[in-house]
């Protein structure tokens, strides 16, 4: 079903649960609103476990202050009336106390979103309110003369306190929110790595141009073998999301049907809410009718075309694995012995590849180097199935979290040249 068709009231337990389910809030913390079209405010009760939120908990507030509801309004409901008057574009509002945002939040400072290309677009820049009591007028206040600037920002991180982020739908909303989220949880974690680049505005028009226009083909029946394929898709990049391993509008997955057909997930669909019939055939570089495919479709075709082996690909944005795109400090695999044997050496892409013909990155990945970090753009992974691919992914996502945290012990002690070749000789062909 489609979100936009939901009941505002069900539409805002959809979200929270999200919220809560990716540890984004706390039982009590967070609130988040939605105006309909005439004007009524539907929000977050006060006092109730966001956990167990129920649609008839939601409370709608009219335009005269009359609340209908089981609950009182959330005691924040004076900043989400602040913003709502001032920026008449913004339909909904979520506020959470995720921690890296709190982490900004309470060091004054806020995540720079030219860090990728998605958070630049999804985001924008990103405002900082100063602290007042949480609930009073002063915060309304705060929070709506910064939503109401001439920058016109959709993202306030609150001082000491967590973030308000709005739009013009609740979708649009939590997408920002997810994002902003995970750029800051990439930019505090490449801090442990020792600082990160950011993106020029050059680079940001580079990743701004289109790059999934295919040309269209008369749909053709796929064989039994592509349907199951399309199947898997859909059930891994389920499981990279709940995981979050991609975010609902950043991370894609294919898989080939044969020697120049593959499968792709497509573009500006949330990856939570992806069904079967969102998946794109691609057939010898051209779309079937109807479906934008991910904007990574011409380097999964050039993937597949340069090594007969590969299968299956996935672009993903594990948290800790990006943070390694963003930073100088390098990704060694040679951890533990899994590590090694799944990922090999991991390269590092330059940012301007990945907006090209395909064929540079299909020269540096392969069954010999089936992993590479594309700079500000998450990571690449190829796999022999759909399954390799995710777990791949996986071990990718693990040794890069074991490096950081390993940051504040002290010096890493990589595995010797020579065990490397007793790895790779003992597991030849695995």
């Amino acid at each position: 079903m489609s979100f936009s068709l939901l009941h505002p009231r069900d539409q805002i337990v959809d979200t929270m649960a999200r919220i809560y389910a990716h540890n984004m809030t706390t039982t009590s913390g967070g609130n988040v609103s939605v105006r309909d079209e005439n004007g009524d405010i539907w929000i977050t009760p006060a006092r109730v476990d966001k956990g167990k939120l129920l649609a008839t908990d939601i409370v709608c507030v009219r335009a005269d202050g009359t609340c209908d509801g089981a609950h009182p309004p959330s005691s924040e409901l004076p900043f989400h009336l602040g913003i709502y008057q001032a920026r008449p574009d913004i339909h909904a509002i979520v506020h959470a106390h995720p921690g890296s945002l709190v982490s900004f939040s309470i060091c004054g400072q806020v995540p720079n979103t030219r860090l990728f290309p998605e958070a630049w677009n999804v985001c924008g820049e990103v405002a900082f309110a100063p602290y007042a009591l949480p609930g009073s007028k002063a915060l309304g206040d705060h929070i709506a003369a910064q939503f109401a600037s001439k920058a016109q920002p959709n993202c306030v991180v609150l001082e000491n306190h967590g973030i308000v982020v709005g739009g013009h739908d609740l979708s649009t909303a939590f997408q920002r929110f997810e994002t902003l989220e995970f750029t800051a949880d990439t930019a505090i974690n490449a801090c442990q790595l020792g600082g990160m680049r950011h993106l020029d505005d050059a680079q940001l028009a580079l990743a701004a141009k289109p790059r999934n226009q295919l040309p269209e083909r008369a749909a053709v029946p796929l064989c039994s073998r592509g349907k199951e394929l399309r199947k898997e898709l859909c059930e891994f990049i389920h499981r990279a999301y709940a995981h979050r391993l991609v975010t609902s509008t950043w991370g894609s997955f294919s898989a080939r049907v044969d020697a120049d057909t593959f499968l792709i997930t497509p573009s500006c669909v949330d990856r939570r809410e992806l069904t079967l019939a969102d998946i794109v055939i691609v057939r010898e570089g051209e779309r079937e009718p109807g479906l934008l495919p991910s904007r990574v479709v011409k380097l999964h075709r050039a993937v597949y075309r340069a090594h007969p082996e590969v299968n299956a690909i996935v672009n993903a944005l594990p948290v800790n694995g990006t943070a390694f795109c963003v930073s100088d400090f390098a990704l060694d695999t040679r951890t533990i012995p899994e590590s090694y044997l799944f990922l090999k050496d991991v390269k590092t892409i330059p940012f301007e590849h990945a907006f090209g013909d395909g064929a540079e990155i299909a020269s540096r990945i392969g069954p010999a180097n089936p992993v590479a970090l594309l700079e500000h753009n998450g990571v690449l992974v190829a796999g022999r199935t759909v399954l390799d691919a995710f777990d791949r992914l996986e071990v990718l996502e693990a040794t890069a979290a074991a490096i950081i945290r390993a940051r504040a012990l002290g010096n890493i002690r990589p595995m010797s040249d020579a065990v490397i070749e007793e790895l790779t000789t003992a597991f030849a062909g695995v």
